[in-house]
């Protein structure tokens, strides 16, 4: 009997062991960091608060991206109710530039094996800010870092050395230096990791039980993605320039529809777009300029020059589009984008100004003025007016040349009041 005892209750305390103790919300960051990711990640905080989950798990992968959201999420996490885990996975990841502060200003900080950290910011040539302002923005981040350092008992002096060095470091290195907290390789191994941990929540002490945590994760909503999607300032730049178009040609063949119609809904998605990114009206203007210069290019002779005006105003409005505030800001229209659509451009008004040009010159072949030059018949004797047929066709005609006989070859030299005035072929 009493073996049976022992056997009932190591299997109830075995059941009572695997069993769930806890809730765990995790989200996947894989995108730069703008309005969609503040959406998305203030969504994963409301269901973890809403599940009473222990914590809240971010599998963090990106490039960087907006201070202005970056900010947004920073304060989000310091009022957390909830443990708020950041953690830099899968292998090969990064949190750069704008990932550094959120990843530093998280309950938890954990990066997977072969992943880095660092404000490896981009040199940029868009924007065009001055040194001066350059240094006002770099100081600003570099007291952001040092507040959320100081808050989380993380090392100040790298998180300064992040923003204004532009280091970076692997996981390891990270780990050595106390600006993460843990290395894990996988959630599971994470989940282990943070099971019975102390974390000071809203001047209480919370303890997490993670060890058999039901893990729920919470995906994009379909209106995120798009977000997203808007959010990427190459897809602004494509929609800018596609609605441009749709419009321009819509204006050269009225009636055609659908040109206008998908020009319409480019240019209001675009402008959505850019209310949601750091544009520089400057450059915008540049832009539509551009086009102005190169519709005037058909209509005026210039030899070029206002190709030449549109080219330059179109590739230089381009680089000056997205205005971001630091260098830390990895949010700008790729170069090979730019190259592309200025090329793109410049072949199409090529194209269109020589088929203007040559439709200029083209000799008419319709109505009086298609008469010049052309060969016929005198019907009757011209002395000096008289009948000749042209293209089968009876006119009224004058001879230039005094008297010529019926039925001999003449040239039509001028058209006056639907009058042919003509000369003998010899």
């Amino acid at each position: 009997m009493c073996l049976i005892r022992y056997i009932i209750i190591a299997v109830v305390i075995f059941f009572i062991d695997i069993q769930p103790q806890g809730k765990v919300v995790v989200i996947n960051a894989d995108v730069p960091i703008q309005p969609a990711s503040v959406d998305y990640i203030q969504s994963g905080i409301a269901k973890s608060i809403e599940l009473n989950a222990e914590c809240l798990i971010i599998n963090l992968n990106t490039p960087g991206g907006l201070l202005k959201s970056t900010r947004v999420i920073v304060t989000k996490f310091l009022q957390s109710e909830i443990p708020i885990v950041v953690y830099v996975y899968p292998s090969g990841s990064q949190a750069a530039s704008a990932g550094v502060f959120i990843t530093m200003a998280a309950h938890i900080a954990a990066m997977a094996p072969g992943t880095n950290i660092g404000a490896a910011h981009p040199v940029s040539l868009q924007g065009g800010q001055d040194s001066v302002m350059m240094g006002k923005a770099t100081n600003d981040a570099a007291a952001f870092i040092r507040t959320i350092s100081e808050k989380r008992n993380r090392n100040i002096q790298w998180g300064e050395d992040a923003v204004r060095k532009s280091l970076s470091i692997t996981e390891t290195e990270a780990l050595d230096l106390h600006v993460i907290d843990i290395i894990a390789k996988d959630v599971n191994d994470l989940l282990h990791q943070l099971d019975g941990r102390k974390i000071e929540i809203m001047d209480s002490i919370k303890t997490l039980h993670t060890k058999n945590a039901e893990v729920i994760t919470l995906d994009m909503t379909f209106a995120q993605k798009i977000l997203s999607i808007l959010s990427d300032p190459n897809i602004a730049y494509i929609l800018l320039m596609m609605g441009i178009y749709g419009l321009f040609f819509e204006l050269y063949n009225p009636g055609a529809m659908f040109p206008g119609i998908i020009g319409g809904i480019c240019l209001i998605l675009a402008f959505y777009s850019m209310h949601t990114l750091p544009v520089n009206y400057a450059g915008l203007a540049l832009i539509l300029l551009s086009i102005i210069l190169f519709v005037l290019e058909i209509k005026v002779v210039s030899h070029g020059a206002l190709s030449i005006g549109g080219i330059i105003s179109l590739f230089l409005g381009s680089m000056m589009l997205i205005d971001t505030e630091s260098l830390l800001e990895a949010m700008e229209i790729s170069m090979e984008l730019i190259i592309l659509i200025v090329l793109l451009t410049t072949l199409f008004f090529v194209f269109a100004i020589s088929l203007g040009i040559k439709a200029q010159r083209k000799k008419p072949t319709t109505g009086p003025e298609g008469m010049l030059g052309e060969k016929g018949r005198t019907i009757t004797r011209l002395s000096p007016s008289g009948e000749i047929s042209v293209h089968g066709e009876y006119w009224e005609a004058e001879s230039l040349e005094g008297e010529i006989k019926k039925g001999e070859s003449v040239e039509v030299i001028e058209i006056a009041n639907l009058k042919l005035k003509v000369k003998r072929v010899n």
